[in-house]
């Protein structure tokens, strides 16, 4: 059973009411990600997707932390936040510490399989996957795949 850690813009996709043709994609194929595949795999938030969803000021965000109440939360550590200063220093994520840097770090510091994400500036970007490969072989860490909910379809549970 893969672990799968569900990065912030998935959660919102889940729960958008945007009515953009992007908008209604992302959100369709999430929602049929999870409620077909979801259950193939061992799912993960960590404490920096529920800081992200908290905000105030965040759309949807008791919707949003209702959708993932039952995910089990990754806390974050030291060394989570100093490989996230490493992708920064490095310019393989851009600033700051927290947010996009932050959340390759905790799935790479904690082993995870996948990192879903609609990122696909930041995260879901191919350009950046041979320095984030570099980064990580360079620390000893395995480097999760990042993939988007619709690219996670395809997979083998």
């Amino acid at each position: 059973m893969a672990r799968v850690y569900l990065e912030t813009s998935f959660v919102s996709a889940c729960v958008t009411t945007r009515t953009s043709l992007r908008s209604r994609y992302e959100k369709e194929a999430s929602l049929a990600w999870w409620e077909n595949e979801a259950v193939n795999h061992e799912l993960l938030v960590s404490d920096e997707v529920l800081v992200e969803l908290s905000q105030p000021t965040y759309p949807r965000r008791d919707d949003a932390l209702r959708f993932i109440q039952d995910v089990p939360v990754l806390a974050v550590t030291e060394a989570m936040v100093e490989f996230a200063s490493a992708l920064v220093e490095r310019m393989v994520m851009p600033k700051p510490v927290a947010g996009d840097a932050l959340h390759v770090a905790i799935a790479t510091v904690a082993g995870i399989d996948y990192l879903v994400t609609w990122n696909v500036r930041h995260l879901a970007n191919p350009n950046k996957l041979p320095h984030l490969n570099a980064l990580c072989q360079e620390f000893g860490h395995a480097c999760p795949r990042i993939l988007r909910p619709d690219d996670m379809r395809e997979l083998e549970p």
